[in-house]
């Protein structure tokens, strides 16, 4: 289940890589306003990757506390995600022009979708996993 966990968590992050890439290509960084503030998204990304770099190890090493640190670590990851989903789902209603649309309109529906499901796929995974350690 431990790899399974790694396969979910690695499709998951190159669907958050494409959505990263064109929120940043479409000047998510500097643009005013945004649904997505830079340290909302960056920490999400962030405790992700550090989330994976635990699992690689624990599934590596079989060291059952590793399990259940990137668990843990996966908690605030989701709460971010869920934030984040959130604000999407208010600029993908808003009305602004395609001028001033914000940078994460742009994201496709079905990479936000396909992120979201192996998200929770992957965080049930490493929660089983975790238990059964």
């Amino acid at each position: 289940m431990g790899i399974a966990a790694l396969i979910t968590w690695l499709i998951t992050a190159v669907g958050g890589f494409v959505m990263l890439g064109i929120w940043i290509s479409r000047g998510g960084l500097r643009q005013r306003p945004t649904h997505l503030p830079a340290p909302v998204l960056f920490g999400h990304f962030l405790l992700a990757a550090a989330g994976l770099i635990v699992w690689i190890v624990y599934v590596i090493a079989d060291i059952d506390a590793l399990a259940w640190v990137a668990f843990v670590i996966l908690l605030p990851v989701a709460l971010l995600g869920f934030v984040m989903l959130a604000r999407w789902l208010r600029a993908r209603a808003g009305d602004a022009t395609a001028a001033d649309a914000p940078a994460e309109r742009a994201f496709p529906v079905a990479v936000v979708i396909g992120h979201g499901l192996f998200a929770v796929i992957t965080l049930v995974l490493v929660l089983l996993t975790a238990l059964r350690s």
